[in-house]
């Protein structure tokens, strides 16, 4: 921190300025905070999570690939990643698996995205998941995903970043809309949230003329996208005391982040067989070859890590998930027995319809984990009176038959452009599921 004076007659004026990250910040959010900024999309999460792991040691396969024997290896398709260790692990050894998904709710590219109204350059875009729509006003947003691109006789992906303030979609003024503040902000997706990119009105094939000049291939080398809009502030802790963290995407690459932390930490025990699987599009359902109810994981258990011949007891799959932490100026939506707080501990996730699967052992072997790590934690339940959301937990426990647990860490402002976690709670997940991994 730096304070400034400037002294006047009869006032002073004190200035406080932030001078970055500290040495005093806890790091496991410091790197948080690194993580999402390098993933502003599922491919680039995946290849963040591939890099990190290639320096610790793994080794990257192909899905159709023979196992070139135990070690440390990684599979990824698309958006999602399946990485695992069965060096040094006995041959029916348990498994332990931590499942997160690397999508978050946000503004994705139509296939004929150029559009344009009152002398303005437009970009015609679908929700993707459930966004909080007016958290997207009024922001410099980028590009980022990933352009399939002509390749001789074939197709091959390219990823894509463009980190410049590319778009911005501006509310309507105040002076339009006199009620908004008493009648609440509604936004029609088809014909509120087309960002401008410019003047000039609409540009047929502007946007693949932008795509291919940000990826240098040629125009015509451009056959489709998988593109999307992200917030360009970048992540920060927050707070009087620094003791939160602001960021896009906490839902969900802070699990993402921990379990790929944690699955390197848990390398090096010799009980369990940890693995850590990664999906694509939770935030729609689940259902696509990346998905959690796709065949990724279970295939890749049953080729690579010869789930049939390892024993059930003992084996887990920790669903790692955010939750929703008791609002300050919403206490009302909460129930009053399941407060969850910020900074408070990772928390555990129950639902009586299976919309979470957590089960009282599974809860119990959480628990003494807990325990012997000295880490808190905490448990929700909805109300009674609201519909509960779901996660990747229940799919993968029909289709593995493993027992499966719910939990994450607890955030606020859930599914806007920007969200909030504490920043003491990504470490006490990390070392939870480094104990939990390791047996």
């Amino acid at each position: 921190m730096r304070y400034c004076r400037v002294a006047g007659i009869s006032t002073e004026l004190w200035t406080v300025h932030d001078s970055g990250m500290s040495h005093q910040d806890p790091a496991s959010a410091v790197d948080l905070c690194r993580f999402i900024d390098g993933s502003p999309s599922p491919y680039h999460a995946v290849d963040e999570v591939a890099r990190r792991l290639g320096e610790a040691g793994f080794v990257e396969i192909g899905l159709d690939d023979d196992l070139p024997g135990p070690g440390r290896h990684l599979v990824r398709s698309g958006g999602a990643l399946v990485a695992w260790v069965d060096q040094g692990r006995d041959e029916d050894a348990p498994v332990r698996i931590v499942g997160a998904h690397t999508d978050s709710p946000n503004l994705r590219l139509k296939p004929v995205p150029d559009r344009g109204a009152a002398g303005c350059s437009q970009l015609g875009v679908e929700v993707y998941g459930g966004v909080l729509l007016n958290s997207w006003l009024d922001r410099d947003l980028g590009i980022s995903g990933r352009l399939a691109v002509r390749d001789g006789g074939g197709v091959r992906q390219v990823l894509i970043r463009d980190d410049r303030p590319l778009a911005r979609i501006p509310q309507l003024a105040i002076h339009l809309d006199r009620g908004v503040n008493e009648k609440g902000l509604v936004l029609n997706p088809q014909d509120h949230l087309s960002p401008i990119i410019g003047t000039g009105g609409s540009t047929p094939g502007g946007f693949a003329a932008l795509m291919a000049s940000a990826t240098g291939v040629p125009e015509d080398a451009v056959l489709g996208w998988d593109v999307m809009f992200h917030d360009l502030s970048p992540s920060v802790l927050v707070g009087a005391n620094r003791d939160l963290v602001s960021a896009p995407r906490i839902d969900n690459l802070l699990s993402c982040h921990a379990g790929t932390e944690a699955l390197v930490d848990a390398a090096e025990a010799d009980g369990p067989v940890p693995v850590l699987a990664l999906f694509d599009h939770e935030e729609v359902g689940s259902v696509s070859s990346s998905g959690a109810a796709g065949p990724l994981l279970l295939r890749t258990l049953r080729r690579f890590v010869a789930l049939e011949s390892r024993r059930l007891s003992g084996s887990l799959v920790l669903s790692v998930d955010g939750a929703h932490a008791t609002h300050p100026n919403y206490v009302d939506r909460h129930d009053p027995e399941h407060l969850v707080h910020l900074n408070g501990g990772p928390v555990l996730k129950f639902n009586a319809g299976e919309r979470y699967a957590t089960d009282a052992e599974g809860a119990g072997v959480v628990r003494r984990a807990a325990e012997r790590a000295g880490v808190p934690l905490q448990s929700f339940v909805s109300r009674g009176d609201l519909p509960c959301g779901t996660t990747i937990g229940p799919v993968t426990a029909a289709a593995t038959g493993i027992r499966t647990v719910d939990l994450g860490v607890a955030q606020l402002a859930m599914h806007s452009a920007r969200e909030t976690c504490g920043s003491v709670d990504p470490g006490h997940l990390q070392t939870l599921l480094v104990e939990l991994l390791s047996g």
